[in-house]
């Protein structure tokens, strides 16, 4: 039997041991930490819309109106009046035919892709995609085919020697541990030519980019047609919890008819499905926040190069500083703890090995002499020497 002890003290060793912390506070640039206040930069809340107080009247409402619990599944009992409006919100902010909202984003990633895969098809998917689009691969039991980072025509060649049944490209709209996008128009047009459905995981997009936030796929001027799927989470730009899924009609209904993750679990609340709808309202109307976000990462590019750091080719919120090794991100992370800020060290196997990092995110709640701070901070950071 394998020593579970020991295995954890490789990882302790190797600098890869991971302890949560305990918030005591309301999402926001100030967090209590363990007791303490820090300055927190690794929130997904991009918009700084997880405690606005009007999706927070909503949330109240919603639990006097609906309970606190939905009861059942969507196709038992669990379907609200809150969640049916919500799916048909989310297909017109989306320009989609229809959406179905799924409990987390890992359960709608797999359960799209188990949905439409299985034995004897391919599915294709980059190297740094999402470990639940990895995950959906494997227990879809379709033939999974990876492909280098953003390279199309590797992706090209594998697509060339597709040898039958359904091929299915996945990949994320915005990547979550480098910050950079991936090239949906030419995606977009290589799975055309080869007959080949286009899933793109917007997690990180929804609410951020795009027209009024619609995302990466909208950034790109790129429709249902050439996206066919279409998955995005509730809980980053919008504030809130859950996922959806979007596309047409025949897809829709089939993830209602066969999508395990869908069918088999207990709805969301309808409580968070009414905090959502606010929620989504408000990244329409409020642009002044994907404006002063769009501020705030150019304040921070322009002083961590100034600084020297090695950063990533991303214009998005996610701002990874690389370190390296797993050694190096984790002092330069309690480094920055001990002059009250929060900022994540992220180590393998989250990402690939030799290539640890800060992860710095940025949302519309922090101000500018907030991120002052933060770079006046990473200009004290010992660099050290990178093993």
């Amino acid at each position: 039997m394998k020593s579970l002890q020991s295995e954890l003290e490789r990882r302790r060793a190797e600098h890869l041991y991971r302890r949560r912390r305990v918030i005591g506070s309301p999402q926001g640039p100030l967090l209590q930490v363990d007791g303490v206040e820090l300055l927190s930069f690794c929130s997904n809340d991009y918009l700084g819309l997880a405690n606005h107080p009007d999706v927070i009247h909503a949330l109240q409402q919603g639990a006097l109106t609906y309970g606190a619990g939905s009861g059942s599944a969507h196709l038992v009992s669990g379907h609200s009046a809150a969640h049916h409006a919500l799916e048909e919100e989310l297909a017109e902010f989306t320009g989609r035919s229809r959406a179905l909202l799924y409990s987390t984003g890992y359960m709608a990633n797999q359960g799209v892709i188990t949905a439409l895969l299985g034995r004897g098809d391919t599915i294709y998917q980059d190297r740094l995609n999402h470990a639940s689009l990895i995950d959906g691969g494997l227990l879809s039991r379709a033939h999974l085919k990876r492909y280098p980072h953003n390279d199309l025509s590797a992706l090209a060649g594998q697509l060339d020697n597709h040898s039958g049944g359904e091929a299915l490209v996945a990949v994320d709209g915005v990547f979550s541990m480098d910050g950079d996008l991936a090239p949906l128009p030419e995606l977009a047009n290589l799975c055309a030519d080869h007959a080949a459905w286009l899933l793109v995981d917007d997690a990180h997009g929804l609410g951020v980019l795009g027209q009024d936030g619609r995302g990466s796929v909208d950034h790109f001027g790129l429709e249902q047609a050439d996206v066919p799927i279409l998955m995005g989470t509730l809980g980053k730009a919008f504030g809130t919890f859950g996922a959806f899924v979007a596309g047409s009609e025949e897809l829709i209904e089939t993830l209602i008819q066969q999508s395990r993750s869908y069918l088999y679990t207990t709805a969301l609340p309808p409580a968070v499905a009414e905090a959502t709808r606010t929620s989504l309202r408000l990244v329409q109307n409020e642009s002044w926040r994907r404006d002063h976000l769009q501020q705030l990462i150019q304040q921070f590019r322009v002083g961590a190069e100034q600084l020297g750091l090695l950063l990533m080719a991303s214009e998005t919120a996610i701002q990874p500083i690389l370190a390296g090794s797993a050694e190096r991100a984790v002092r330069w992370s309690k480094s920055l703890e001990k002059e009250g800020l929060l900022v994540t060290a992220i180590r393998p196997p989250t990402v690939p090995e030799g290539s640890a990092r800060l992860r710095v995110t940025l949302s519309a709640s922090h101000t500018v002499e907030q991120v002052d701070r933060l770079l006046d901070a990473l200009g004290r950071v010992d660099p050290g020497v990178n093993e």
